[in-house]
């Protein structure tokens, strides 16, 4: 039992949650995952089982896609709707084609701070612990790549957008940064994770299936290997691959 099992993640859980779960009902000897989702995130959170886990900077390639809310009016400490509101603004100046206009100002590459309350070190100590004492610390900027951007529904003070982007990007940093530049400030209120590198919603399994439907859709670390290496044939993509695997079991 040695592969990937691509969990869509419920609210309210952390991803360790999620791990923990799956090692106790699968009685695997270990599990990590492929890159943290927030308890208030949801979707794509693959998980890496057992011998895979050797293989974990190989799978986790590849870039991110979201499906993120932001709401206008607010700033929180957190830069999402778990925090708390620090700062609140009139919106009435600003529309539909302002807010459009800045989220794609930030395709490209960038340099992003990482928010205070987030798992990043500073010297030794993760971010979010300093944060809860009320301590901030200078950060330093890291580049990002937000390969695309697109605005799928806006109804003031509230905007839904798909982003693609790299490895390490933070999508409530965004929605901050979006706010700021728009001077009405903004916080991340819904988030969901739609695609990791080559794993997707499609041929994900809530974690709280039975054990044996569980056990089904782990994905076989040799036919991952053999993929990432590029032994899958083009023409069929990995979604093709993943699910032919499936039918034929």
């Amino acid at each position: 039992m040695d592969g990937v099992l691509i969990i869509d993640k419920p609210k309210g859980l952390t991803s360790h949650d999620v791990v923990l779960r799956a090692k106790r009902v699968l009685g695997a000897k270990k599990v990590g995952h492929l890159g943290t989702l927030d308890p208030m995130a949801t979707g794509v959170l693959p998980l890496v089982i057992n011998r895979a886990a050797k293989y974990a900077d190989l799978l986790s390639g590849g870039s991110k896609e979201y499906v993120a809310t932001l709401k206008l009016g607010e700033e929180r400490d957190t830069f999402d709707g778990e925090g708390r509101v620090v700062k609140t603004f009139a919106t009435g100046g600003v529309g539909a084609e302002d807010v459009e206009r800045v989220l794609k100002g930030f395709c490209g590459r960038i340099k992003q701070i990482p928010p205070m309350f987030s798992a990043v070190k500073k010297n030794g100590v993760p971010l979010y612990k300093l944060a809860r004492k009320g301590i901030t610390v200078p950060r330093e900027p890291k580049e990002i790549e937000v390969y695309s951007m697109d605005v799928l529904a806006i109804g003031l003070p509230c905007v839904t957008f798909r982003a693609v982007c790299s490895k390490g990007t933070y999508v409530r940093t965004l929605c901050h940064d979006a706010g700021q530049t728009l001077g009405c400030g903004a916080y991340l209120k819904e988030l969901k994770r739609t695609r990791s590198g080559r794993f997707t919603l499609d041929t994900a399994v809530l974690p709280d299936c039975p054990e044996g439907l569980l056990r089904e859709r782990i994905i076989p670390l040799e036919a991952l290997i053999l993929d990432a290496a590029g032994g899958v044939e083009p023409e069929e993509g990995w979604t093709g691959f993943l699910l032919h695997s499936f039918e034929n079991r």
